[in-house]
């Protein structure tokens, strides 16, 4: 069936070839003719607040998707507001929701021809949801907004559900992966960069290690158990948990114990946050009654993504002689890709 390419002189293209025409520059949502709705990556757009009671949406553009209609753009040049917050139930708390909803006569036969932003408070209950708007067909959610109960606190606006939507081939920031992906697709969830492969999500973006050396000796006083150098001595790393789980933990210096054949001397490190683990046999350099130029590297895996993890050198000996040294270290935390 032929049909009214975009764009030739002397044809007329209706609005559902227009839509359809316009999906082309639209994230596909993985199905032929689909694209993903969404804002722009980067756009304050169509940024839902609170002032008072008051709902406003602040000016903005959108795509919005709708299977076999291909995609509407709407564009609002002014900020706008769909209402007053409903009053908070006595007891109970609730979520509300706030749109863009498109009215097109030819799908809906609504008798309407337009784009606006349309609030609809949710229902009072003990595990309150979002409502899910009823007789509207083609919308896109812009935010939902938590009300507590009466005397319970103020109302709260998230934007969690405010989709955004790209360029093909563009990278998509989104806080969840983008459904039926394609191979070489990329999706950046606000922690990494992820590329799909065919089968799975793997981490490509560079993850920056955190880096730590060693300033001072320990404290000349021998201790029976390990301990944490202070802070002005030798820096903890901090880093967060990649997509992967894993974190590389390498950890050197010169360690030393001469004072006699049983005198020892460890460099290790203890984790906290994401992990808890202490300096042992399994994560660090030791010498004893003699010298030691070394590093250490292991990895542990299994840990939370998004977690924070904390990595703080520690040490032990025991004498306090000359023969004793722990100095010239060094600590590097690398979180390791998918």
């Amino acid at each position: 069936m032929p049909v009214d390419p975009w764009a030739i002189d002397g044809l007329t293209l209706n609005g559902l070839e227009t839509r359809n025409s316009d999906a082309a520059h639209v994230m596909s949502d993985g199905t032929a003719l689909g694209s993903r709705s969404g804002v722009r990556p980067g756009d304050p757009g169509l940024t839902v607040s609170l002032a008072g009671s008051t709902i406003n949406v602040s000016a903005g553009v959108a795509t919005v998707a709708y299977a076999g209609q291909g995609v509407y753009r709407a564009a609002f040049p002014a900020s706008v507001s769909p209402g007053t917050l409903t009053a908070a139930h006595a007891t109970l708390a609730r979520i509300d929701l706030v749109y863009l909803r498109v009215w097109d006569n030819s799908v809906d036969a609504s008798g309407l021809n337009k784009a606006d932003v349309v609030y609809l408070a949710g229902t009072a209950a003990g595990s309150p949801v979002a409502p899910t708007p009823a007789g509207t067909q083609i919308y896109m959610p812009l935010a939902t907004i938590n009300v507590p109960a009466s005397g319970g606190g103020s109302p709260t606006v998230s934007t969690a559900v405010r989709p955004t939507t790209t360029a093909p081939g563009g990278i998509l920031p989104a806080a969840t992966a983008p459904s039926n992906p394609y191979t070489g697709q990329y999706w950046d969830d606000g922690t990494s960069l992820r590329r799909w492969n065919g089968s799975s999500w793997r981490t490509v973006s560079p993850l920056a290690p955190q880096i730590t050396a060693q300033v001072n000796q320990p404290p000349t006083s021998p201790l029976s158990t390990f301990n944490d150098f202070a802070g002005g001595d030798w820096p903890a790393a901090v880093v967060i948990v990649p997509v992967s789980g894993m974190v590389r933990i390498t950890i050197g210096g010169a360690v030393a114990n001469t004072d006699s054949g049983t005198a020892a001397a460890w460099l290790g490190w203890k984790a906290t946050g994401a992990l808890s683990e202490t300096t042992s046999e399994a994560n660090a350099v030791s010498a004893v009654g003699s010298r030691c130029y070394a590093s250490r590297t292991v990895v542990r895996s299994g840990l939370t993504p998004g977690a924070s993890l904390t990595i703080t050198p520690q040490w032990w000996s025991n004498t306090a002689g000359a023969g004793r040294r722990i100095s010239n270290g060094q600590l590097i935390v690398e979180p390791m890709p998918g």
